[in-house]
């Protein structure tokens, strides 16, 4: 429609110009391509030229990606991703090259930039979205898990592009542009934290099991900061200054009474503030009952006591402006104490009575938790104490099943496995699950600010260089500050995937989960992780590698202001970088994962000297990230020896203060009977073994051959369909004659009993 705006025109004539687009896709000139897929990208984004606020801007994007989907814009982008990706004279084109820069990925990024902007439009809930609309929602998340897309779901698509680029094949894909697009098709298809949260609760109850101890979410959402323990010259320079404070105040008291002082000399005391001294002058510290924070130390750490970091307005939030200094009285009202229910593991109940059998018997009763006979009266009342807080999860109960279908494969019969997005991934993911966790944590290293180039490392900046160097000052800054932001997506989307996979694959099934936290051991995730927090983590917190006034959808709607080397150095005016807080959080999440339960990951986070590499990363007062660095010193505190306990009490505390209590764990002192010799090999032989037995009673349809039932109808034997090949026919006289004819069948043996 001519002289007319896209804001100007019907719902039908929208249609129509989208269906004129959508033919003019399958057009075999590639720059018409190009051009046409612009214009839907220009829609997609929401047709700023004729928008006055950013509001609007907003607005139409969501009506136009859900009027390009209701119209299969989605499919028709999928078959030229497709294609793209096949595309072996771009991939040779660009091997030949000595520098990709942008102009190699023209294609590849207008297509991945449509995509993520209709899946994370689509994804995204609002209160007035229609019926229509939420009916689309469901159907497109429906497709994206589904295996629609050539016997695959999409996510499987993006993880082959991620494959093919660290295998150097494909070097030009714009890998930030697909691992964002494949994060937030992971969270849309399996669903975020809060739907783990429903889940589970869900999964417990159709076990019979227990509800949670407690609404996770609800309380961290309030939880506060703490101020780190000082360091040694911080404690030399507080009491310098506490000295010439009071030295200053005692002569002016002095003067002021023209004589010497009544009162007598005293000398300052240092003392170093615990992580949870409320302090009136620093409002991020208090002792209130949000300084306890959740922790997530039950036996299948999946999403209790936890909440998504992905929801970045409900965690991820700026501090709030310092309040008014409040009266002591005021600090009464808070309630005191833990809010943490303690938890106690099965094996730890039995644990308790073999030794207090032991003791007072003599001898043991095997796995016996009911027999108290002999016993003395306090330990009936600790087995009661212990029996209320045993928590079982649903690890446990997948485990037990697990093993009684390997111990009775027939009368057990075939499982019911139901047919999740989750479930549906990991089966595709398989075959090639190794390939894909060394792929991301090559990009991870690529990204992380700790490593240095070398000529054999990939290069992720494909799709941030231009094809002409910069040749002034500003151009370059401008340059420096678009390739630190392009490593910090990467990370942020890297961490955030791995994340929600390894949570996913834990509620589906624990030995899915094992099976790819394996690989990542395998592949050196916990030093790569530990390299990664081997910097100064307050000032990776609080870099500022944007440009606002860059920022879509302001730099569209707005006048574009003069950049400057002064408007470029002085950054945004956010104290932290949210973005690279959240990747923090969520790497520490991930090494908590592979580290828990498992003595030898533990030992191995001792052999690389994490202890001093966390402790630093206390600084970060933020209290979701101070959460899970305790949780990582807690496990391995007991293997650092007396003379680290000793000189890190402070520390120790806040373990005691913040972290979930297991009612007879003895963590602080290195008496557990988990103290003993570390024998990786062992340990992880016994995992990979349980986890080569699941997979391949699940998953392997060729298994228990001597099973399989066989079929003594001669008529319904021959009379089975049987697939020949094509061209069998034409030598299939030729057959007879050398299988049949030729060869002589000796019938009186048939007769002859053995």
């Amino acid at each position: 429609v001519k002289d007319k705006k896209w804001t100007e025109l019907s719902l039908s004539e929208q249609k129509a110009y989208v269906m004129r687009l959508l033919d003019m896709l399958e057009v075999t000139d590639r720059d018409k391509r190009l051009k046409v897929a612009r214009a839907i990208l220009y829609l997609a984004q929401g047709v700023f030229e004729e928008c006055n606020t950013e509001v609007d801007v907003l607005q139409w994007s969501r009506h136009n990606v859900f009027l390009l989907y209701q119209m299969g814009t989605f499919t028709a982008l999928l078959e030229l991703l497709s294609m793209e990706i096949d595309n072996n004279q771009a991939c040779s084109s660009a091997l030949r090259k000595p520098a990709i820069s942008l102009a190699d990925s023209t294609e590849l990024r207008v297509l991945l930039s449509i995509m993520y902007l209709m899946v994370e439009t689509i994804r995204w809930e609002a209160e007035e979205d229609g019926s229509e609309w939420r009916a689309a929602r469901e159907t497109f998340r429906t497709e994206l898990g589904s295996p629609l897309y050539n016997g695959e779901p999409f996510a499987l698509l993006l993880f082959t592009m991620v494959t093919k680029f660290c295998s150097m094949n494909a070097p030009h894909f714009p890998m930030k542009k697909v691992l964002l697009l494949l994060w937030k098709t992971i969270l849309f298809t399996l669903g975020g934290f809060e739907q783990l949260q429903e889940l589970k609760v869900r999964g417990r109850e159709k076990l019979g099991l227990p509800p949670l101890p407690e609404d996770s979410i609800k309380v961290v959402r309030s939880m506060r900061a703490a101020s780190p323990p000082a360091s040694a010259m911080e404690l030399i320079e507080q009491q310098q200054q506490q000295k010439r404070g009071r030295r200053s105040r005692r002569m002016a008291f002095i003067d002021s009474l023209d004589g010497d002082s009544p009162f007598p000399k005293k000398q300052p005391l240092v003392k170093q503030d615990s992580l949870d001294t409320y302090n009136e002058r620093d409002p991020f510290k208090n002792d209130d009952a949000r300084d306890e924070e959740e922790d997530n130390e039950d036996a299948d750490s999946g999403i209790e006591g936890e909440v998504d970091p992905l929801d970045r307005d409900v965690i991820i939030q700026p501090p709030p402006p310092p309040p008014p200094l409040r009266p002591s009285t005021e600090r009464l009202s808070f309630p005191k104490g833990l809010p943490w229910a303690p938890k106690v593991r099965g094996k730890d109940i039995e644990h308790f009575l073999e030794t207090s059998r032991n003791k007072f018997i003599g001898f043991t009763l095997g796995n016996d938790t009911e027999t108290l006979v002999g016993l003395p009266r306090p330990i009936h009342e600790s087995v009661k104490t212990l029996k209320q807080h045993k928590y079982v999860s649903i690890a446990e109960v997948q485990i037990k099943k697990e093993e009684e279908l390997q111990q009775c494969p027939m009368s057990m019969g075939e499982e019911d496995v139901e047919d999740m997005p989750t479930e549906i991934l990991y089966l595709g993911m398989l075959p090639n699950l190794s390939q894909y966790v060394i792929a991301l944590l090559k990009l991870l290293l690529a990204a992380a600010p700790t490593s240095k180039a070398k000529t054999d490392s990939i290069n992720i900046l494909a799709d941030v260089l231009p094809e002409e160097m910069p040749i002034t000052v500003l151009q370059s800054m401008k340059l420096g500050i678009d390739v630190n932001r392009h490593k910090e997506v990467i990370v942020k989307a890297i961490s955030a995937l791995l994340l929600l996979l390894l949570k996913h694959f834990k509620l589906n099934h624990i030995y899915q989960f094992e099976y790819v936290s394996q690989h990542l051991v395998f592949a050196n995730c916990i030093p790569l992780i530990l390299k990664f927090f081997n910097q100064n983590i307050m000032s990776y917190i609080s870099a500022k590698n944007s440009i606002c006034v860059l920022d879509f959808p302001h730099c569209v709607v707005h006048e574009m202001p003069e950049l400057t080397a002064e408007s470029l150095e002085a950054g945004d005016c956010n104290q932290f970088c949210w973005r690279n807080l959240f990747s923090c959080i969520n790497l520490l999440r991930i090494l908590n994962k592979l580290t828990k339960w498992k003595h030898s990951r533990t030992m191995m986070l001792v052999v690389f000297k994490s202890a001093p590499i966390l402790k630093r990363a206390l600084k970060v007062k933020q209290a979701m990230m101070q959460l899970y660095v305790l949780k990582l010193l807690k496990i391995q505190t007991k293997y650092l020896g007396r003379q680290w306990r000793k000189s890190n009490m402070k520390t120790m505390s806040a373990i005691y203060q913040k972290v979930r209590h297991r009612l007879n764990d003895d963590w602080a002192y290195g008496n557990d009977i988990d103290a003993r010799p570390w024998d990786f090999q062992a340990e992880e032989c016994a995992l990979r073994e349980s986890i080569e037995k699941f997979n391949s009673r699940r998953y392997d349809k060729n298994q228990n051959v001597d099973f399989t039932p066989v079929d003594n109808c001669l008529q319904s034997v021959l009379g089975q369909p049987v697939e020949l090949p094509e061209d069998f026919q034409y030598s299939y006289e030729m057959w007879l004659e050398r299988e049949v004819f030729s060869q002589p069948i000796q019938w009186e043996q048939l007769l002859q009993s053995e």
